[in-house]
């Protein structure tokens, strides 16, 4: 068969944003294969500018209506580390169970919407709910119990209320520890049939070797702090994240790329799999033996498989955080008191500071800069999705040379499937756009 592949997926769908797969072959010789990101960008880092420190949460939570708490927590972060403010110990268990809560909800949005039509031979969701409409019904479910969950804990998920600079506005009863405990256990009943669903997932046949990047710590599966870690042997405090990122621009995105020690790099569940695999629950590594998942796995269409991995883990691991909090009991007088004098609350001071914070995409960095009164001066984040997408294209490049004797509709469905795995939130990492006014 002759090597000749034309792709052109102008509106791929099951990913969050807009992004077109540009992939063109001529007899076995690849002239372009690109993942062309059109988003407009969103202009967060300019709009929290002069804002107080105390605000920034409730609009760097706006920029993903799926990440909210993710961004909110990295936004706190940052902030924090800026004035030179330590949480508690109780604010940090609280925030590794709303990040447990955060990336169980998009994993399963990801793993039944977005992932499991293309492995069950499905255009959509909602095709796949006409056949199998219990699948359908458990990620619902399971989607409501996240819901449900963070509304007990920060007020709702998309767009958290009570967390906050310094802590939580609202502190949970034990009533509330108690409610959040059994939501943790529902979803946790629902993970044997998650697996056994993904055990008859067809993952397509790939494997390229590359760098994979994510915090790690001592004590845990790092989520909320640690260094930054990389399977090329790197590093680095996140206080260096702008040489970890190494962002650049390229002509057909509106979404910078990133790159460390080699070309490319990814985060993300597969990332943090492959870094912090040792520091899993037993059920998360019972999950993973089951799925045949091993460190270092390199095929990125195992993201998902990666996913689901996580998802048992988490679920432990919310379990484990609420017993410790059952246990000692909650000091409710840590709630932090917003207001017109929010000095007098938490001092502030002149700073920089760097948040990160594994979110359901990867590594997720929040940088402000603030001056004596707690306002902001400079803002840089910097998004999961957008440090994959060189990533994603290398990742492409090598399945072009695998898939160039299918027909078109077989490669294209493998390059969507691609894309896909990655589970990009494009609109997220879209922060620079040239402009050329012609007079």
């Amino acid at each position: 068969m002759s090597k000749n592949l034309s792709v052109n997926v102008e509106f791929l769908t099951r990913v969050e944003g807009h992004g077109h797969i540009i992939v063109d072959m001529k007899e076995g010789v690849l002239n372009k294969c690109v993942l062309n990101i059109v988003e407009a960008p969103r202009f967060f880092e300019s709009m929290v500018r002069g804002r107080s420190i105390f605000e920034l949460q409730h609009i760097t939570s706006r920029i993903c209506g799926i990440c909210s708490c993710g961004h909110t927590l990295a936004s706190i972060q940052a902030a924090e580390a800026a004035i030179g403010f330590t949480p508690s110990e109780q604010t940090t268990i609280l925030r590794k169970i709303l990040l447990h809560l955060e990336n169980l909800d998009s994993h399963i949005l990801h793993i039944y919407m977005l992932a499991a039509p293309d492995m069950l031979g499905k255009k959509s969701a909602i095709a796949l709910a006409q056949t199998d409409g219990e699948t359908v019904r458990r990620a619902l479910r399971m989607k409501k119990c996240c819901n449900d969950a963070c509304s007990i804990l920060v007020g709702r998920h998309v767009h958290p209320i009570s967390s906050t600079v310094g802590g939580f506005t609202k502190i949970p009863s034990e009533a509330d520890l108690l409610s959040m405990r059994e939501i943790f256990v529902n979803i946790q009943n629902e993970i044997a049939p998650t697996i056994e669903l993904a055990k008859t997932f067809k993952f397509p046949d790939f494997e390229r070797d590359t760098e994979y990047v994510a915090l790690k710590n001592d004590t845990e599966y790092a989520m909320l702090s640690g260094m930054v870690a990389s399977t090329d042997g790197v590093l680095k405090s996140k206080e260096e994240y702008k040489n970890i990122t190494n962002e650049y621009l390229v002509d057909h995105s509106t979404a910078k790329h990133a790159k460390l020690s080699r070309d490319a790099y990814m985060v993300g569940a597969l990332a943090r799999f492959n870094i912090n695999y040792d520091r899993l629950s037993p059920e998360a590594k019972d999950a993973a033996g089951e799925l045949g998942l091993k460190p270092v796995c390199r095929n990125a269409y195992l993201n998902t498989a990666a996913q689901i991995v996580e998802c048992a883990h988490f679920c432990a691991d919310g379990i484990r955080l609420i017993d410790i909090l059952l246990e000692k009991g909650t000091d409710r007088s840590e709630a932090v008191l917003v207001g017109l004098n929010e000095n007098d609350v938490i001092p502030v001071k002149a700073g920089t500071g760097v948040g990160a914070v594994e979110v359901p995409r990867g590594l997720l960095f929040h940088c402000y800069s603030v001056d004596e009164n707690g306002r902001v001066l400079s803002a840089d984040c910097v998004i999961p999705t957008g440090q994959n997408l060189a990533n994603i294209e290398l990742d492409m490049r090598k399945l072009a040379g695998q898939v160039c004797e299918k027909t078109n509709e077989e490669a294209t469905l493998l390059f969507e499937m691609m894309v896909r795995a990655y589970d990009p939130c494009i609109s997220c990492s879209t922060h620079v756009l040239e402009v050329e006014i012609v007079r």
